[in-house]
Formats: C-alpha cells, structure tokens, sequence
C-alpha cells in the first residue's frame, strides 16, 4: 500500500516514536527550536544540509547539494534506506519540509511523510514538546547515485518561456508575482509566459491540505488540464516550490520537473523579464 506524503497530526500520536526519525524543517527557526520543539525532532538546517549556497546566479539562492553532502547529512541525522522520515516546519510546509520530502523522494526513499499543520497543529493535537538536544540514531552510509526525480535548468526554462513547449509554473504569491513586492530577491516580477499557481492554494482556511480528491481537482483546474511532464514549477529558490509537488503526490498526480535556481537564479541572468507596469 502507498504511503500518504502527508500525515496527520492525530496519527503521528499514534507512532511509536521509536520506529521514526522526526525532523524540524523550519527554515531560520533555530532559535525557536532551540528553546522548543516537537519531542524527538532534530533540527536540519535549509542552508548548510538542504542546499549548496555559493553564487546566486548560479543555481540562485538554494542549489541542491551535491549527492555526496548529502549522503553524509542523511548518516549525520541517523537516516538509511529504511528509515520513516516525518518532516514537520512552521510554514505548513511551505518551508522546507517540503524541500526535504523532495529531496528524499528524488532519491528514491520511500518512507517519509511532511506533518500537516506543522509544528502548530502538532502541538494543538497534544504532541509534547521540550528544549532536549537530541541524539541522531547511528546507521551505516546511504548508498544513493543520483537525484531520480525531474529537473530543469534555466537553459530548459528559456526555452519554454520563448517556445510555450513547456508550462511554467511559478507558486509565489500573488504580488511577488506581479512584481509589486519582492522582500528577498534584487528585481521583482517574473519569468515571462509563466503561470502563477501559489502553494497557498492547495490549504484551506486552517492552513491543512485539502483532503486528496479535493486537492486533485483544485490542481487540474489550476492546470487546465496540462500533464505533469509539460510542467516546470519554481519559486523564488527551489524551496517552496517543492511544496506544488507535495500536494500535486499527495492528489495522485505525478511529479513535475523542479526548476531549482527559480527565480532567484533567473533574475541574476540578464534573461527577459515581466515586470510590474509603473
């Protein structure tokens, strides 16, 4: 049976916690978590573990790192190749849990789940929490090669933005996308002929994931019915984004190609640009 990428806060209550490895995923939240978090829960950091932060125009502001740092953060965190990894961050995985299930997904990993709800809804459901530093489980390396997953370079995302031979999807919010805000990255606006689809969609009021039948549908009217291999989704650096490919897993759909440097690397590049009308 398929394991859910998502899983509820009333049944990470019902694990034993011996049988998984709890990551707090909430990226700039150290402090927070060191002063409190989810019992159990180890604190993987987006910067040094997640990412291989050199030149943003290169591989914009959260380029993968390399499989062999990799490999060596997975032992760190005491992770094999049997390991149930839960992901849990203060973003209703808009932060980097969802770049974590990615990053484990495109290795081929097969136990992990990203908490609905995040770190909030976990404690309103009743998990315990403390300040305890925790002790990584010892395991042996992970044998991985390659990312298995799609991905697409800015050189490909050209291409679809001049040719429309790929859609190109960009889950910013709104005004970043328009061009009317951008509180991170040096020019503000978007890629031109992208479509904007903001991660915030696939929640409800509450911050949770729509159930996955009504996810499904609100993904294919979002899509307008375009196949998850005409696809290209970004952000602003290859993190949130990983949250459109969470939800589009959770709804049975397949995985797009992920779009790493997104809009962080684009803009860094001299390429055409849509910007806000002044």
């Amino acid at each position: 049976m398929r394991l859910s990428p998502i899983i509820q806060p009333a049944e990470l209550l019902t694990l034993n916690q011996d049988k998984f490895v709890l990551i707090d995923a909430s990226a700039g939240s150290k402090a927070r978590y060191d002063e409190n978090h989810l019992a159990g829960a180890l604190y993987i950091d987006l910067n040094t573990d997640l990412a291989n932060i050199k030149d943003f125009a290169i591989g914009g502001r959260h380029p993968l790192p390399s499989i062999a740092h990799f490999t060596a953060v997975l032992q760190r965190f005491g992770i094999d190749a049997d390991t149930h990894v839960i992901i849990y961050d203060d973003k209703n995985g808009g932060n980097a849990a969802a770049r974590f299930w990615w990053m484990l997904k495109a290795i081929g990993h097969i136990k992990v789940q990203v908490l609905n709800g995040g770190f909030d809804a976990a404690v309103k459901a009743g998990f315990a929490t403390n300040a305890n530093k925790e002790t990584p489980k010892s395991v042996g390396q992970y044998k991985i090669t390659h990312w298995n997953l799609p991905l697409a370079d800015i050189n490909e995302v050209e291409t679809a933005s001049k040719k429309g031979n790929q859609t190109i999807v960009d889950v910013r919010d709104a005004n970043r996308f328009a061009g009317l805000t951008e509180p991170i990255d040096l020019i503000a606006g978007h890629i031109p002929n992208a479509i904007n689809i903001p991660f915030t969609n696939s929640l409800d009021e509450n911050g949770f994931f729509f159930n996955s039948k009504v996810l499904r549908k609100v993904l294919e009217t979002a899509l307008e019915g375009v196949k998850s291999e005409n696809l290209i989704v970004h952000c602003g650096s290859g993190v949130t984004a990983c949250h459109l490919l969470l939800a589009m897993d959770y709804a049975g759909l397949e995985i797009p190609k992920l779009y790493v440097g997104s809009w962080s690397e684009w803009s860094r590049n001299d390429k055409d640009m849509v910007l806000a009308e002044k």
